[in-house]
């Protein structure tokens, strides 16, 4: 088979595979069930050794058109609770710190992790920024991105049905069910205006750009009147399944040896920083008055693209969510490199403990 031909083969081979976990989850009405049985089902096709890195026009198409899905959703009502934002988003940077704090204790004191490696596994989010810092300090990368890794595959396969427990939404639905499915022409309009505002936002260095350029333009024109239709359903079920695929197939690189050293580590790590994230979204949800679960998704330790797709998937206020998860990252990555300015680097004798131990 010539190369081209094997790649495709291959890459449709792993998307029949999430596809078929994504409709196993379906079938037995796990919330979230397109994004979280895709991403699981694809992560033990990479344990098998199957799994490939999924193309990025893929990746990229994905999320623009569950943007799209996104911006939909932004109605007159969740513009005018933007204002009780400035509270919420104090709450959240103190979250931020208490997080990183508490699990990076846990990394040095508990795990025997050096300074450096526990700050930046603990970090919530902003997964570019750490492991860029990682590399210039000579940190334990394998490791950080491992534990990085882990909590957000945890987070997308558990959180859904924590959030639908908690009344987030109507999670069974389908995206765009039970609303007029827009005509071709409207679709078109929001697909391209999303993928020319991605390309600015790549310009621009922002993260997830197609997925804030597909939103960005969907809410302009779903605000102004534009256009009414959303996303057909199917098509925005295809675009789960493939962020599924593009979360899942990280995991095809993890080697079995760093996952049993950093088991007891990551586990713990997960377990404090999920902990504080749900006290302070609680005290978020009291202070502002949003609702409890757009608060635990907003405040989940978890990378950018894959908590907006969850709030598009449960049914949340997408603009709460992603107002919080851009302020975070971007907050993380003005933050972390001038914090590790400020640090003194660590020894290369700590550095290469560090490595041994797993840290």
């Amino acid at each position: 088979m010539p190369p081209l031909a094997a790649l495709a083969a291959t890459q449709a081979a792993q998307i029949l595979v999430a596809f078929g976990g994504g409709l196993v989850f379906h079938l037995f009405g796990v919330p979230a069930a397109w994004l979280s049985g895709a991403m699981i089902a694809v992560a033990l096709w990479g344990a098998a050794g199957l799994a490939r890195p999924l193309p990025r026009p893929l990746s990229d198409a994905a999320l623009l058109v569950s943007g799209a899905t996104l911006g939909s959703g932004i109605t007159p009502d969740s513009l005018a609770a933007a204002a009780r934002y400035p509270a919420s988003l104090l709450v959240l940077g103190a979250a931020v710190v208490a997080i990183t704090f508490a699990s990076m204790l846990w990394l040095t004191r508990v795990s025997g992790w050096q300074r450096d490696d526990a700050i930046l596994a603990s970090v919530p989010g902003a997964l570019s920024t750490v492991l860029a810092i990682a590399v210039d300090r000579r940190a334990g990368v394998a490791a950080i991105a491992v534990l990085q890794s882990i909590r957000l595959f945890v987070l997308v396969a558990l959180l859904p049905s924590m959030v639908a427990w908690l009344g987030g939404g109507p999670a069974a639905l389908l995206p765009g069910e039970g609303r007029v499915a827009a005509t071709p022409g409207e679709l078109a309009t929001m697909l391209a205006g999303g993928w020319a505002a991605g390309l600015l936002f790549e310009r621009l260095k922002l993260a997830a750009p197609a997925l804030l350029g597909g939103m960005a333009v969907s809410a302009v024109l779903h605000g102004s009147g534009a256009v009414t239709g959303v996303v057909p359903p199917a098509l925005a079920i295809v675009g789960l399944v493939m962020i599924g695929v593009y979360i899942g197939e990280r995991f095809r690189t993890i080697q079995l040896s760093v996952l049993r050293r950093i088991a007891t580590a990551s586990m713990g790590s997960l377990f404090i920083s999920t902990a504080i994230a749900l006290l302070f979204a609680a005290m978020a949800s009291l202070l502002t008055g949003i609702g409890l679960a757009e608060a635990v998704v907003a405040f989940a330790p978890g990378g950018l693209e894959a908590m907006m797709v969850l709030a598009l998937v449960l049914g949340l206020d997408p603009l709460y969510v992603g107002v919080h998860h851009l302020a975070r990252f971007f907050g993380i990555a003005i933050a972390l490199p001038l914090i590790f300015r400020w640090l003194p680097t660590s020894s290369a004798r700590a550095q290469q403990a560090g490595s041994e131990t797993g840290g």
